[in-house]
């Protein structure tokens, strides 16, 4: 029995570091975003990318200088988007949209999403749960 016991113990001591990547893949919404800094982005989408972790929204939004700025937004994951209704063919190249959500730390033209909202006033959350951000707006 102590021998089974230590053996357990070693091949978890051994496994440990291999499974540390895997955690630290994914980050909590404090990490990267900033709760205290939300914005509406109203813009035109130039891009979808439905990856893992999280979906991605490019748009591009008017900046105060009337140019064109380019703004990702986090989203939850394709799975997440998807059971709520959200595909990949929600957002055509070209949608005019607001988004809300809050904006990376660093400053970044990036933001953690909570809503889409469309030009009809359909509105959809985005926004990924259990990672420490804001309840939808």
């Amino acid at each position: 029995m102590m021998t089974l016991a230590a053996s357990l113990l070693v091949t978890a001591l051994l496994a440990a570091p291999l499974a540390a990547p895997a955690l630290a893949g994914h980050h909590a919404f404090a990490a990267e975003f900033d709760a205290n800094r939300p914005v509406k982005l109203q813009g035109t989408v130039t891009k979808v990318e439905w990856i893992n972790p999280h979906a991605w929204i490019h748009i591009e939004v008017k900046g105060d200088d009337g140019k064109a700025v380019v703004w990702m937004i986090e989203t939850a994951a394709p799975n997440s988007m998807l059971r709520r209704g959200f595909g990949r063919d929600s957002l055509p190249v070209g949608t005019e949209i607001l988004i809300e959500g809050f904006r990376a730390r660093d400053g970044a033209n990036r933001a953690n999403g909570s809503s889409v909202t469309y030009k009809d006033g359909r509105k959809l959350f985005i926004g990924s749960q259990g990672t420490g951000a804001p309840v939808n707006q």
